[in-house]
């Protein structure tokens, strides 16, 4: 058995998208819209893993968490980059296009050389060796 895929609900459909093809090499399908329900989606695919769906419709408010008090549910997205150097290239190419950095490049307690990033509607993504 696998994870086919993970939803997310996000506001700009258009700029979630971009940001996971620019700096993660997602492919996207292309967009779902069903009127009836003023839904619209893109299932996002990766060389390796699961899917990610992004899905908007307006009627779907925020979140009321943030990265600094998330207690529940979905925390994190992780994507292995294959090396140490590949995550530390990676995060300063996120910061320098004005991306918060909300961890910095680390061995974790538990062996993980990650660093922590918010993508635009604030999902907390680790890069990861």
């Amino acid at each position: 058995m696998k994870i086919e895929h993970i939803a997310i609900w996000v506001k700009d459909l258009e700029k979630t998208r971009n940001f996971y093809e620019r700096y993660f090499g997602a492919v996207s399908n292309e967009k779902y819209h069903n009127p009836a329900k003023h839904f619209e989606s893109y299932f996002l695919s990766f060389d390796n893993g699961c899917r990610l769906e992004i899905m908007n419709r307006p009627d779907i408010g925020e979140s009321n968490s943030s990265y600094d008090d998330q207690k529940s549910g979905i925390i994190h997205l992780a994507f292995s980059t294959g090396s140490k150097e590949k995550v530390d290239e990676l995060t300063e190419r996120l910061r320098k296009d004005g991306y918060r950095i909300a961890g910095e490049p680390r061995t974790t307690g538990d062996g993980y050389y990650e660093s922590v990033i918010l993508d635009p509607e604030n999902n907390i993504i680790e890069i990861t060796e």
